[in-house]
């Protein structure tokens, strides 16, 4: 039996099949329901809450004909256990290595949604929970956002990108490169850096410029950075580093607001907090979005408003949210069918 294909991140599947899956979810957006998916099960797996990921999978299998079962370990399913060899004398029942054989049973794909929950960030990093069931299941892992990475979402915004400004996302029409500021904005929690990092991705990915802004002491990974890097090579576009978000606002085509907290102090969430704390001003409001050349504002949301963005703004006509949310539902359905429909994302014309 060969091994199954997973998508736990954009890295592991080549650049031209990348612009593939946007190739067909441009497709896929033109049509309505079919029959790809006839007879196909998924299996979604919810450790953290979830709106637009879980509505746009459960829907995109029900649109090609498949069926979905979405279950949330630790509210009407045991909770589960990781670590191997360890006596469960905790709340866990259930160890991952059954739940992960037995899904692996009685669905054809499962998708994993698990936050870090470790206290370090060196065990967090690793996602144990995704990478486990990447080796127990048998079948097709989809990363629904891990510690690291959130990779349908990186499609989604790609596709937003490419279709805002065109085919060719990159061009400014003879004028340069467009540019994507990735903003690390001031949050009242120390989240995850799955999506600022899918999110440089993503405008790497269609040839943007990016310039990831955020004060000192929020630097993402180094291992994300240098998958960054090396995407930019790939694509030819510029990656660069910022810590003024007005100088990096200026003259940029989107910004991408995200929060997200400081990984060199995960071990010390009070430390953490209090230096997130002295930047409670990096909002984006209408000031900073005059500085821009296009105007496009971009989140993953949920976004809590008047703290991360302003309402001026978010309501504004250059707030291109609800495009990248309804883009989660077409890029699952050109994923699920690629992964489980027997198509073929072959080689992009972009490539």
């Amino acid at each position: 039996m060969s091994e199954p294909r997973h998508f736990l991140s954009t890295e592991s599947w080549s650049h031209a099949e990348v612009l593939g899956l946007l190739d067909r979810a441009a497709e896929l957006k033109r049509v309505r329901v079919d029959d790809q998916l006839r007879g196909q099960r998924l299996g979604l797996v919810f450790f953290n809450p979830s709106l637009r990921t879980r509505t746009s999978f459960e829907l995109a299998v029900q649109m090609h004909g498949g069926m979905s079962v979405t279950l949330e370990p630790g509210n009407g399913v045991w909770g589960f256990e990781t670590e191997v060899g360890t006596p469960m004398l905790g709340e866990a029942a259930e160890h991952v290595t059954e739940a992960a054989g037995v899904l692996g049973r009685y669905v054809d794909a499962i998708g994993i949604r698990a936050f870090p929950q470790a206290t370090s960030w060196a065990e967090a990093r690793r996602d144990t929970l995704l990478h486990a069931f990447a080796e127990l299941a048998g079948v097709p892992i989809i990363n629904m956002e891990g510690a690291r990475r959130h990779p349908c979402q990186e499609l989604a915004d790609a596709l937003t990108l490419r279709e805002r400004f065109g085919g060719d996302a990159a061009s400014t029409g003879g004028t340069g490169r467009r540019r994507v500021v990735v903003q690390w904005c001031w949050h009242p929690k120390a989240l995850p850096t799955a999506v600022p990092a899918s999110a440089v991705l993503a405008g790497l990915r269609v040839g943007c410029d990016v310039t990831l802004c955020a004060p000192e002491g929020f630097e993402l990974d180094g291992e994300d950075v240098a998958a960054a890097q090396a995407l930019a090579t790939t694509t030819g576009a510029a990656l660069d580093f910022a810590h003024s978000r007005h100088d990096a606002a200026d003259g940029a085509d989107v910004i991408y607001a995200k929060a997200w907290g400081g990984l060199d102090r995960f071990e010390d969430p009070s430390g953490e907090e209090q230096r997130r704390g002295l930047h409670r001003d990096w909002c984006v409001d209408a000031d900073l979005m005059r500085r821009t050349r296009d105007g496009a504002f971009m989140h993953c949301l949920p976004v809590r408003r008047n703290v991360v963005v302003r309402d001026e703004v978010l309501d504004g006509s250059g707030s291109i949210v609800l495009d990248q949310a309804e883009n989660r539902l077409h890029v699952q359905r050109a994923l699920l069918t690629t992964l489980l429909g027997g198509h073929s994302n072959g080689t992009s014309d972009h490539a």
